[in-house]
């Protein structure tokens, strides 16, 4: 059973209270510690006094974020902090694993949407809610998401992708300081208020990198361009151009140093925001040029001279007012930076434009002094609120990315804090219209759908008493009768309509609503709304005009004619362009009011966010001064009470914000049964006991009962897996419950949930590495071994082949030799015998010879070839190796070497001995050419082989000497 938050207590009141003054002061005696305190949810007793004093305890300290359950509490330090918003300090809670644990940051809401984002939970959009009153910081906190977001969704792998990511974050920072410079003014609350609403898309791919970016747009405050309370300023850019212009622009521009201009009040104030170059450097990123710059620039000077024209009221009501002297100079400036004609600029505002009849006959009526200035302004403001849209479409072109590009978003809302000032119009009135609808969100997210889905779902739940504001909703926009309706019919009925009758109208016809309110001092025509944050009085006069917006059609004409660049393409010439104009006696169609488009873009801003998952900032003004360490309990406090700090504090500290189907939840979440013991859970188990319904499922649905009760055996396991020793019981997160379609978890057990799932993910993705590089490592010594194999192979298979190829060459180059040997021997022979047969035809033989003559005669028919291997001999072989040679060719006997006596050449001797003379006494070789036909033909010859075959054992006299 959850603990019993604001439900009954048997004990009497008097016990109560005085058990609370007793808890009150034990928790307000330990105030040292306060600043400890990072979630307000461990604040015991959660009360009005005691959240006030933890929160001034933390901002004293320097400690400007505190969680207060579901929601960020964000206190403005009116300081710069630089070290609090580092890059460092964004990848420091960007790779923490539990983002929770470190101290309350804005960077901490920006994780955890990046990281819902990626877990793929239903809805996987997420939006965050920045409010807060004017000056409490959200244009600051919108700032520092963008920045986180621009830090930790951009990590490509490549160079070139990295590149491209890199242009788009800037771009998408450099938006800011752009739309600062153009939505933004110094209000008496706050130096730099948005006058503005804007809803930023941050679109991311299936990576979760950022691709691009859309910004829309909410009501912006054109009237302040030519109408500024006291005490407060134009929008920045005016400032900027003539604080920051060079000396050549401001001829351009007509700019003069010290110019004074009625639409610039308190131009000897300076503000940080009053920063030119960073703002052309922007706009230089975001793709406008330096010529597109000048020329808006450029622009807005002509605005400001033009609200320099004054007119003199007309003596003659058929004559149109004249302007005064001193604004002729004006009206010929303006129109010349307008690029208008600078009668047709004068006759335009000074003179009305009236059809009438069915023949639409047109009359020309001279406009009062009072009129002349209202068509001026409307003028001033219809320039403004085209410029400020095409920027808008300019900067959405260069940053938004292609619908294919990107799958989820991350929205950022950053629209006006709650208003109230001494003079409150129609801005004020959207504007504090617009807070209440977010706030009516919140409760429904939050609150009451908390509370009304617990009963559905079978939880029990002790209800808390929250504050409800569908009645001033009622009274605002309410059908069938409500302000924004009476003030619509107002305009319909295109009739004066006068301040005191509005009031009277809004008086009876709503006097049954308990948030209207009356003022009888008031002497001005006004009534009073009790809004969440407190009454605001609101003025009736001007309310219906400001309603209608009307926007004259002479004056869309008068622009149509400009020769101004920049004029031409946000007045383009175009009949079938529709404008507000003033509706004609013909026309029975409703005019579409100021408050009617608000409405509707409000509506569908609400859709937008009920199809996300939403987290809220609300941001705190510490005091009305701006000024540092300075703490205000009674302004703080009325904050406080606004927003339901409390309320949500009780809720958030005993409900279950976050609800995930059954279905949904089984699918994420069945990986978690590999962590289940293996012994089977008893009737003792903690967790199925306590969490699951009472009916009893069919089909499917006990099938899914089934599973989630083996994935909430897992708990015990989780949860002692995540305890450090120093984490008591109660630390330890609260069990989940389950619903009858739906699974309630808190925070904390949904975080104790990721991490066991990342646990069995992490061991599936090494089992899933291990046995990778297991058949990595098997396919890799295989294709080692055939590559092994294919190589041998081929070394085999090479030498194959060239064994084969010096085979085949041995085998030719015997042939050849073989072939060349024969026909050598041949041919010798047959010159021997020839030679022969004529020296025995010449000399007549005797038939008796000598032994000695006929074995020489034999040696040398028998071993003339043997002579080769001689002649083939290494050149330095000694005389007697030589020797041995020559007795081997002609088988001399070895017994007595001095028998026989080789005469060869020697260093002093001339000549050399031949075996071809017959032996007498000493051998002597004679160096003569051979007569012999082919005794010089040798197979490639060589400079240093010997020649000729009468010369195989012939030794030249150049190597004796070597």
């Amino acid at each position: 059973m959850l603990q019993q938050v604001n439900g009954h207590n048997p004990r009497s009141d008097g016990q109560a209270r005085e058990y609370l003054r007793e808890d009150l002061q034990e928790f307000l005696d330990g105030e040292v510690l306060l600043y400890q305190l990072d979630d307000l949810t461990r604040v015991n007793p959660v009360t009005l006094e005691t959240v006030l004093r933890c929160l001034q305890a933390r901002y004293m300290a320097d400690r400007f974020y505190t969680n207060a359950g579901c929601t960020l509490v964000a206190l403005n330090p009116f300081k710069p902090i630089p070290q609090l918003y580092s890059p460092e300090l964004m990848r420091e809670y960007h790779a923490a694993p539990q983002p929770q644990k470190l101290k309350p940051h804005v960077f901490t809401v920006g994780e955890q949407t990046y990281r819902n984002v990626k877990s793929l939970i239903e809805p996987v959009n997420q939006s965050i809610v920045v409010s807060g009153e004017s000056g409490a910081g959200k244009t600051w906190t919108s700032r520092c998401l963008m920045k986180f977001y621009a830090v930790v969704a951009a990590s490509p792998a490549s160079w070139e992708t990295h590149k491209i990511a890199e242009r788009i974050e800037q771009r998408i920072l450099n938006s800011n300081p752009v739309m600062e410079a153009f939505g933004n003014a110094c209000t008496l609350r706050n130096n730099n208020s948005s006058r503005f609403g804007k809803f930023i898309q941050l679109q991311l791919n299936r990576a979760q990198q950022m691709t691009g970016a859309a910004v829309q747009t909410y009501l912006l405050e054109k009237t302040r361009v030519a109408c500024q309370a006291s005490s407060e300023r134009n929008f920045h850019i005016f400032y900027q151009i003539c604080k920051g212009a060079s000396e050549d622009e401001r001829l351009q521009w007509h700019l003069p140093e010290g110019a004074a201009f009625s639409w610039l009040p308190n131009p000897e104030r300076s503000l940080e925001e009053d920063c030119f170059e960073v703002t052309r450097e922007a706009m230089l990123h975001l793709g406008i040029d330096t010529p597109t710059q000048n020329n808006i620039f450029k622009v807005l000077a002509g605005l400001l001279h033009l609200g320099n024209i004054q007119f003199a009221a007309s003596e003659d009501e058929a004559q149109p007012c004249q302007p005064m002297d001193d604004a002729k100079c004006s009206v010929r400036t303006a129109s010349l930076l307008l690029g208008l004609p600078e009668d047709v600029l004068l006759e335009t505002v000074q003179i009305r434009t009236i059809r009438a009849g069915r023949q639409q006959q047109v009359f020309r009526k001279p406009c009062p002094r009072a009129e002349c200035d209202t068509r001026r302004d409307c003028l001033a403001k219809l320039i403004y609120a085209r410029l400020f849209d095409w920027l808008v479409s300019v900067i959405n072109s260069s940053i938004c990315a292609d619908t294919d590009s990107w799958t989820t978003f991350i929205g950022l809302l950053d629209v006006y804090g709650f208003e109230s000032f001494p003079d409150n119009s129609l801005e004020q009135l959207c504007i504090n219209y617009a807070n209440e609808k977010l706030q009516q969100h919140f409760v429904a997210h939050y609150l009451r759908a908390q509370q009304e889905e617990y009963a559905v779902e079978g939880l029990e739940w002790s209800f808390v008493n929250y504050q409800d504001n569908q009645a001033c909703l009622d009274l605002i926009e309410g059908s069938p009768i409500s302000i924004c309706s009476l003030i619509n019919e107002e305009c319909r009925l295109n009739r004066p309509s006068s301040a005191a009758q509005l009031q009277t109208r809004i008086e009876t016809a709503l006097a049954g609503s308990p948030c209207l309110g009356h003022n009888k001092l008031s002497r001005e025509p006004s009534f009073i709304v009790v809004h969440y944050a407190g009454p605001v009085r609101y003025h009736t006069a001007g309310l219906v005009e400001k309603n209608k917006d009307p926007v004259p059609p002479e004056l869309t004409r008068l622009l149509q004619q400009s020769q101004d660049p920049l004029l031409m393409g946000l007045f383009p010439t175009n009949p079938k362009e529709k404008t507000q104009e003033e509706p004609s006696g013909q026309s029975r169609n409703p005019v579409l009011t100021v408050v009617s488009k608000f409405k509707a873009s409000l509506e569908q801003l609400l859709q937008v966010l009920h199809s996300t998952t939403p987290h809220y900032i609300r941001c705190i003004k510490p005091n009305s001064q701006g000024q540092a360490q300075t703490f205000v309990q009674e302004e703080v406090l009325s904050q406080l009470e606004a927003c339901g700090l409390v309320e949500t504090i009780h809720i958030s500290a005993a409900g279950f914000p976050i609800r995930i189907s059954h279905q949904n939840f089984v699918e994420r979440y069945k990986l978690l049964r590999r962590l289940r013991p293996h012994t089977s859970s008893g009737p003792h188990s903690p967790y199925p006991a306590k969490g699951l319904p009472e009916w009893c499922p069919h089909s499917e649905e006990a099938m899914l009962e089934s599973l989630i009760q083996d994935i909430l055996h897992t708990l015990p396991v989780l949860t002692q897996a995540a305890a450090t020793p120093g984490d008591s019981a109660e630390a330890m997160p609260a069990p989940m419950h389950c619903g009858r379609t739906k699974v309630f978890i808190t925070d904390s057990m949904l975080e104790l949930l990721e991490c066991g799932r990342a646990q069995v993910l992490e061991q599936c993705a090494r089992c899933i590495q291990g046995g990778w590089r297991r058949h990595r490592h098997r396919e890799q010594a295989r294709q080692r071994r055939a590559a092994m194999l294919i190589q041998a192979a081929i070394r085999s298979w090479l030498t194959r082949k060239h064994i084969q190829r010096l085979h085949a060459a041995a085998t030719v180059i015997k042939h050849a030799w073989q072939k060349w040997r024969i026909r050598m021997a041949y041919l010798a022979a047959k010159e021997l015998d020839g030679v022969e047969e004529k020296h025995f035809s010449q000399a007549p033989c005797s038939l008796s010879t000598s032994p000695l003559q006929t074995r020489f005669l034999e040696a040398i028919i028998r071993l003339w070839p043997l002579g080769l291997v001689l002649a083939n001999t290494a050149m330095g072989v000694s005389s007697f190796q030589r020797k041995l040679v020559v007795w081997a060719c002609l088988h001399l006997p070895r017994g007595s070497p001095s028998s026989y006596s080789v005469q060869t050449a020697q260093q002093d001797q001339a000549g050399v001995t031949s075996i071809r003379a017959l032996p007498q006494g000493s051998i002597k070789f004679h160096c003569r050419k051979s007569p012999l036909r082919y005794a010089d033909i040798c197979p490639e010859p060589s400079p240093y082989s010997v020649t000729g075959f009468n010369q195989i054992l012939l030794e030249r006299h150049r190597l004796i000497h070597m």
